[in-house]
């Protein structure tokens, strides 16, 4: 009888410990999804309101102009895929930025889908997606914004805490900020860390006597 009892507290420690690595499984799968999901808001954040000719601007011979950028950032998010289907994913580049950016969101939403599959098996751990190709896409997103303002035309700041990122919207269509920061002005440098500049409330005198 006490053989039978210390078998079953075995047998209670193990599937209480199989559905605890299953919740982990599944947070991490959602914590994921999210960062997929802030993949598609940075992005639109860094493409909105570019100029014209932004998608060939280059800032030296051998680097990566935004198009091209988009092109690679793609590759990354059908390489994760491959992890999970086999093969190889050498896409061929498209002819303009705006293709690029609807195959890119394209492949968001396909490696989504594939977290989301509970059939398929995974080559790599979570933690090794997000280190390696996620990690490396948002990089890239941070590279379009550093061109944006050396083409002239930076990105306005906002809080990020607060944007309507949703695991449910990967495509371009991303919502505008919820929380810009007032006090951004496009001519304004760098800022050091810390508290946002308090608003001026001063006013004019001038006329005044």
């Amino acid at each position: 009888m006490e053989r039978i009892l210390r078998q079953r507290a075995v047998s209670l420690r193990v599937s209480v410990t199989r559905r605890a690595y299953s919740f982990r499984m599944t947070e991490s799968r959602r914590l994921l999804r999210h960062f997929l999901a802030a993949l598609a808001y940075r992005t639109q954040k860094a493409l909105r309101g570019a100029p014209p000719t932004f998608d060939a601007f280059r800032v030296a011979p051998t680097s990566r102009s935004p198009h091209e950028l988009l092109w690679h950032m793609s590759g990354l998010m059908g390489y994760a895929r491959t992890f999970f289907h086999g093969g190889e994913y050498a896409p061929p580049a498209l002819p303009t930025l705006a293709a690029e950016v609807q195959r890119f969101h394209e492949q968001l939403t396909l490696l989504a889908r594939d977290l989301d599959d509970v059939t398929l098996s995974c080559a790599l751990t979570d933690e090794q997606l997000l280190q390696g190709p996620l990690a490396d896409a948002m990089t890239h997103v941070g590279q379009l914004a550093m061109l944006r303002r050396l083409a002239g035309e930076p990105v306005p700041s906002e809080n990020f805490i607060h944007a309507s990122v949703s695991p449910g919207n990967l495509s371009a269509a991303q919502p505008e900020p919820a929380a810009p920061d007032t006090w951004w002005r496009p001519e304004q440098g760098h800022l050091p860390p810390g508290p946002p500049p308090a608003p001026d409330t001063s006013t004019s005198t001038e006329g005044t006597p």
